[in-house]
């Protein structure tokens, strides 16, 4: 009798446990629908890169061609040479980011150290907001500050220098202006994770350091910092896994004739292959082939990162 009762309270504790973990899934199924609908069902698209699509007709209606739309990608010399150009624009683009990456970490370090609550919070505020306007915006703001008519130009001319400087319109230092610009639209929201991990920091480090004499621009240089190395890290690994994704808003709204050549990134180019060529077949298998070498980026950087450091995402 006894066994007997043993046993089902055994069984009630392992169903209870089962229960929990099937409310724990419930959890989180509503965030593996949307990956599975947004990340994964639009893979079927790749299909369009083994066909000669038409706009308009059934993608089965279509010619079926094959790998003729990878070949042409490195066989024809024209789009060879597009392909090396557009590459060119996207590394260098994104080598700067790398080099300008850790402002955030530093502007939320510095940040965190005033004093006046209510002025930080106000920074961080206004730091923040540019994330949430469009690049359209961000254009015209641009555009206000330094285009021809802008306010940096009316400066010169009210110094007395009559050069006028138009950095949209120029095709000299355009990835740096690129690079500058995302700063601008993303260094507060970038710092945010900084700032949640500075508050998550072991304040008995401070205390001890203060013991010992340490000040401020000490405590920040051998504490602050070496603890938030590891985020930085493991954002930089998962930035390289979208080291080809720049994206096409912003070169889009800030292309132009003169700076064509050097701000076409790959998602801008893909875009003019497919909405602006037509060549949708064409675009797409651009899109695969890039979607393969971010993925291998970011396993070869998230294995580089494991074997030298010890720290990687997975």
């Amino acid at each position: 009798m006894k066994k007997a009762k043993t046993t089902a309270v055994a069984m009630s504790a392992a169903d209870r446990k089962k229960w929990k973990r099937f409310k724990l899934f419930l959890f989180i199924l509503p965030g593996v629908l949307l990956v599975l609908i947004f990340s994964y069902l639009p893979l079927w698209g790749w299909s369009f890169a083994f066909f000669q699509y038409r706009p308009g007709r059934a993608l089965f209606d279509c010619d079926f061609v094959g790998w003729d739309n990878f070949t042409q990608l490195f066989g024809n010399a024209v789009m060879r040479k597009n392909l090396i150009r557009v590459l060119k624009n996207t590394f260098g683009i994104h080598f700067l980011g790398y080099v300008f990456s850790p402002l955030p970490m530093l502007f939320a370090v510095l940040l965190s150290e005033i004093r006046s609550k209510k002025f930080q919070k106000l920074v961080q505020t206004f730091t923040t907001l540019p994330h949430f306007i469009s690049w359209v915006i961000m254009f015209s703001l641009a555009l206000s500050m330094f285009g021809s008519n802008g306010l940096f130009n009316t400066v010169l001319k009210d110094l007395g220098i009559s050069a006028n400087v138009n950095f949209l319109n120029s095709d000299k230092h355009v990835w740096l202006a690129q690079v500058l610009l995302q700063q601008w639209k993303g260094l507060g929201w970038s710092a945010i994770i900084y700032f949640a991990a500075i508050a998550g920091l072991d304040q008995e480090l401070y205390e001890a350091a203060m013991v010992d004499g340490a000040g401020r621009w000490a405590k920040i240089r051998y504490i602050t910092i070496p603890l938030l190395i590891p985020t930085y890290f493991v954002l930089l690994i998962m930035s390289i896994g979208n080291f080809l994704n720049t994206g096409v808003d912003q070169y889009l709204a800030f292309g132009n004739a003169l700076n064509k050549e050097y701000i076409e990134v790959l998602d801008l180019y893909v875009y003019n292959l497919g909405i602006g060529s037509g060549q949708i077949s064409f675009s797409v298998a651009v899109g695969v082939m890039k979607s393969l070498v971010a993925v291998v980026l970011f396993a070869t950087a998230n294995f580089a990162s494991k074997k030298i450091r010890g720290t990687s995402v997975f």
